[in-house]
């Protein structure tokens, strides 16, 4: 063989090497949410590679954005708040549930000198909820379930004043708003730092506490069934890691998600209301559907049915094989 040859044969040898290399870590493209309990999703891209996958992350402001990506078909798999997942899947997005990843994540926040001591309270004052969120589902439930209207205007009962995440906290510590049904680690920062007292958490309704879902689009559930199998793998490992090191979820939430903007009280207390977990049901999701149907909650016109599209049998087998209970 010619010496001229050889080397380009080599060469050509070690790119075919790498493209195999990087055909082997199938690119799975995930939405998320920036949230302390959405962080075990987050560091699924931390231990991808010994999955053998490749996870590019995209960050978005609230559920519902994810689900506008899925249908742009931008995502493979997102992490949302349920009432998002049966928002979308209501509008026809096609997507599975295939698992549940954190639990509560809520909290009534009043202002130190609004006197709010329960819901009942509320009754003409101003709260704060981010619109279209599993706090608003709950903020609407625990309006009902204690006799009080609302609306996003005056002349209920309750004013419903819609913001984001952030903004609910520069809200209630402006005292533009008396209260805030809201998200973790937001909650607990409102009342590590003062502006804030806690009224209560919301999961005295047939909801119980709400669990976050793992959603994925139909096609890959179906037409990526090995990536799909090695992701929800790599899920469970990510989400044990978490729960049985809680030093390695604050340092991760802490430093990587949040860069120093919240403290190690503020994650104990944000965990402690919105603990990670594996599991989700159909009987929970049809739950949390029935009471948005009936307070109106993302509008839908035909609530979906929660045995169609809750899918647990690639959790199960991933849980299986890892041997997590």
């Amino acid at each position: 063989m010619s010496t001229k040859i050889f080397p380009q044969l080599c060469l050509a040898v070690a790119i075919a090497g790498t493209a195999m290399s990087v055909q082997a870590q199938e690119v799975i493209r995930l939405g998320n949410l920036k949230l302390a309990h959405f962080a075990a999703i987050s560091y699924i891209k931390e231990i991808a590679p010994q999955c053998g996958i490749k996870i590019e992350e995209r960050t978005f402001a609230k559920g519902l954005d994810v689900m506008q990506a899925i249908i742009a078909g931008e995502l493979d798999v997102g992490a949302t708040a349920s009432e998002a997942a049966i928002s979308g899947r209501a509008n026809g997005t096609p997507i599975y549930v295939v698992a549940g990843f954190a639990k509560g994540g809520a909290q009534l926040v009043a202002r130190p000198d609004a006197g709010i001591k329960s819901v009942k309270d509320l009754k003409g004052k101003k709260v704060g909820v981010t619109r279209g969120s599993i706090q608003e589902v709950l903020l609407a439930a625990e309006l009902g379930q204690n006799g009080l209207s609302s609306a996003d205007s005056p002349g209920k009962d309750v004013q419903i004043i819609y913001l984001s995440y952030p903004d609910l906290n520069q809200a209630l510590l402006g005292k533009n708003v008396d209260a805030i049904m809201q998200t973790e680690p937001q909650s607990s920062q409102a009342i590590n730092k003062g502006f804030g007292v806690g009224v209560m958490k919301p999961y005295d309704t047939p909801i119980g506490e709400p669990v976050r879902t793992l959603v994925m689009t139909e096609k890959f559930y179906k037409e990526h069934r090995p990536t799909a199998e090695k992701f929800m793998r790599c899920f469970v490992q990510a989400t044990k890691t978490f729960i049985d090191s809680k030093s390695t979820a604050e340092k991760f939430v802490t430093e990587t998600v949040f860069k120093g903007q919240i403290s190690k009280s503020d994650f104990n207390d944000a965990i402690d209301n919105s603990p990670y977990s594996f599991d989700i049901t159909p009987a929970h999701i049809q739950t949390t559907t029935d009471i948005m149907f009936k307070y109106g909650v993302g509008r839908m016109s035909k609530p979906p049915v929660a045995a169609d599209f809750v899918k647990t049998d690639l959790l199960e087998s991933a849980k299986k094989s890892l041997n997590v209970q």
